[in-house]
């Protein structure tokens, strides 16, 4: 069983955060949690966090932009709170095949989190539905054969493993655990001495701009995707998507099928509901009118539910009573 969240008050034992590095680690995935860590500790009145650097055989480890960290050997017996594993460019890295010792971490009670490379390889290798990592790695484990698609949520949370995008997720990432041991006050500091406007939910979608060249490398369904983003509040007809793109039905369904693992509409609708779930945690405005700015003018909770397992009215309340805890 996972660890309850806890608040960190002065006197209280602090929640530790063993980070794996593997040779050729992102620096900005260390950085972005090692920061938020760091800032924490600053402005708490008492230091609530504390961190190793490890890796699978200790000693120094570089970056892929050369910074090195000195790190101690993975423990046997781990009695980390957190685990951290920060990917590199390459997941077939031997490095990166930590199922075990995510085992060991997770029996005894730590929470997983990893990271971008570190996901896919996880996904890979012992992964099931659901589960999240870089859109660009994504095309990795479609060309291995995965017998799952990966999600393109910027996190995916399944009891101790959390699989994330990484990259500068990392921060949005970060924010979330210590906002389950410090007030929120405190976390909104954080994020505000980052410059991080705003804090995305695990739920949120990757985002897609910049990403539909590479990731796709198809002119069409990257003007498709643009037709729907500029098209939130009142969704198009899939029908006339296709008539302005001059495509058949048929031929956008297999774009999609093939780029994303899902169809036209339901990526759409997966696309409106991510924006309806920022505006939910992030806003006060009214369920009615969230629903109605993402294009669900009848049946939004029903068809929120169906998706994130719970209605927005109690998402909202659970939002209320933790800011006044």
């Amino acid at each position: 069983m996972m660890r309850k969240p806890k608040e960190n008050l002065p006197g209280m034992v602090q929640t530790h955060f063993d980070i794996v590095v593997a040779p050729g680690y992102v620096l900005l995935e260390l950085a972005s949690l090692v920061e938020v860590l760091r800032l924490a500790n600053r402005v708490c009145p008492s230091p609530p966090f504390t961190f190793t650097y490890r890796s699978l055989k200790g000693g120094p480890v570089a970056s892929s932009s050369d910074a090195t960290v000195q790190t101690e050997r993975i423990p046997s017996h781990p009695k980390a709170d957190y685990l951290f594993v920060v990917g590199n460019t390459d997941p077939d890295h031997p490095d990166l095949s930590l199922g075990r010792v995510v085992s060991d971490y997770t029996f005894r009670d730590a929470q997983v989190f990893l990271l971008a490379e570190a996901a896919s390889r996880y996904i890979d290798e012992r992964g099931t539905a659901d589960m999240a990592t870089h859109w660009e790695n994504a095309s990795f484990l479609r060309e291995r054969g995965a017998r799952f698609e990966a999600k393109l949520s910027i996190a995916t949370e399944q009891g101790s493993v959390v699989t994330c995008a990484g990259m500068g997720a990392t921060t949005d990432v970060a924010l979330a655990i210590i906002g389950r041991h410090i007030s929120g006050p405190a976390k909104m500091t954080v994020a505000d001495i980052m410059l991080h406007e705003n804090i995305r939910d695990f739920s949120s979608m990757q985002p897609f701009s910049g990403a539909q060249l590479t990731a796709t490398g198809d002119a069409k369904l990257d003007q498709c995707i643009k037709l729907m983003q500029a098209n939130i509040e009142d969704p198009l007809p899939i029908q006339q998507i296709v008539e302005a793109l001059h495509l058949s039905n048929r031929s956008l369904e297999r774009k999609f099928k093939t780029f994303f693992g899902t169809t036209p509409n339901g990526f759409y609708r997966e696309m409106r509901l991510a924006k309806a779930n920022n505006l939910l945690l992030n806003t006060t405005i009214s369920v009615r009118e969230i629903g109605l700015a993402c294009g669900f003018p009848n049946g939004f909770s029903s068809v929120y539910k169906s998706f994130f397992g719970v209605t927005p009215f109690v998402l909202r309340r659970e939002k209320r009573a933790a800011s006044h805890r």
